[in-house]
This record gives C-alpha cells, structure tokens and sequence, in this order.
C-alpha cells in the first residue's frame, strides 16, 4: 500500500510527511443527517487506519470529531506504537475529561487554553487566533513530530488540503448510498474544472468491498504549496 511505504520512507529518511484518512459513502457522505456514523466502512477500513496511526509521530483531531467520536487514537488492530495525539481545540469546547487526553504515558498535546481538569501531562499550546495548518505543523516539528496523521474530521481534513498541508490521503468509499447527510472534503468554490486539484491516484479494493483511494497530493496539479 503507497502511502504506507511512503510513511516508512519518510521515516528512513527522517523526512516529514502529513498523511490524512477519510471515509465515506459512494455519493460522498460521512454520515446521516442525524450524526450516525458508525460505520460507514467496513473492518478492513478501521485496520487501515490503525496502520496509519503505528506508522506516525502524532495523530490530530479537531473539536467536533472529539465530541462527537471521543476517540482514543491508538492503535489496537495492529501492532506497532500508538503515536502522539494533538487536539486542535481553541475554545476547549470538546472538554477535558476526553479518551485522547487519558494519561496513558503517550504525549498529548491541545492547541488551546489549558484547563483545570486536564489529565497530568497534558501539553498545552496557545492559541487565541485561528490557526494556521502551517502553523499546527511547525509546532509540532520543533517537538519532533514530522509525521502527522490528520485523522479528522472532515473539516479539520479539508482545512488542511486547501492550506496545501497534506501530502497524501487515504479516502475510503463503503459501497453504500446515505442520499443526505454530511459530505466528505469541502473546499473553496472554483469557477472551472482546470482549478481542480487532480492527484496521482492508486486503487485498491479491500475485502469488505471498500474501495480505497490512495491519493498524492504532492504529484498532482493544482496543489498550493
């Protein structure tokens, strides 16, 4: 699988790499309107992802994934180290007492205000203004983390590719039809089609019926850097 090897590559060459992961329907849906999500892909998708998170430094999350999902972000399905988590959370709106900030002797890191029930050891990075895609990954680089997973949501994903900060994504389509609900990567209105970003693109199709889009952002056209 490229973006794996691409991942082992990196760290070899002890390069940085940003890698993203999103999943969703066959007419680009993440969820129904009521917020079920759980779970548009199948097995083999949830294993992907774990491989992706042993393969990083650090796996960030936005607020609304960490409300809604409170995930762990470690890796369970296979094995390997569960990297860092980072938390992009201004208002601290997703609260302290979250599974990610459990104090499990993995560095966690929010971006956001400090508060008075976070978990020992929980690293704190202020932000008092909207941040920057660049900004969230040069802080982390001056902790040593160069290969980041953007794990979500959607808008923290497409936050990222319309900042030019992904490399590559790993988009996974269940063969199934929602009809409404939220969608997938969301970016600024173009006038034409020659503003698309087009990236080079391998397929594979996973057992449970996925099809995975393995996407290089960086070989593609139309990509801000």
């Amino acid at each position: 699988m490229r973006i794996i090897e691409a991942l082992r590559e990196a760290a070899a060459a002890g390069a940085p790499l940003v890698v993203a992961q999103l999943g969703q329907s066959l007419d680009g849906r993440i969820a129904t309107p009521s917020g079920h999500s759980h779970y548009i892909n199948g097995p083999e998708a949830i294993t992907l992802l774990h491989r992706l998170r042993a393969e990083v430094d650090a796996v960030l999350i936005g607020a609304g994934t960490a409300r809604a999902d409170d995930p762990q972000l470690t890796v369970r399905h296979v094995d390997g180290p569960s990297p860092a988590r980072v938390l992009i959370d201004r208002r601290r709106s997703a609260g302290a007492r979250l599974k990610l900030l459990a104090d499990d002797g993995r560095r966690r890191i929010v971006f956001g205000a400090p508060l008075a029930d976070d978990p020992p050891g929980v690293e704190t990075i202020p932000a008092d203004a909207p941040l920057a895609p660049a900004a969230v990954l040069a802080a982390l680089a001056e902790r040593g983390l160069n290969r980041v997973l953007v794990e979500g949501g959607a808008t923290t994903v497409s936050l990222f590719i319309a900042a030019g900060a992904i490399d590559r994504i790993a988009v996974l389509v269940a063969p199934m039809i929602i009809g409404s609900g939220p969608t997938g990567i969301a970016l600024p209105p173009i006038d034409r089609l020659d503003g698309a970003i087009r990236p080079v693109v391998a397929t594979e199709t996973l057992p449970g019926g996925d099809v995975l889009f393995d996407c290089d952002l960086r070989g593609g056209q139309n990509v801000a850097r």
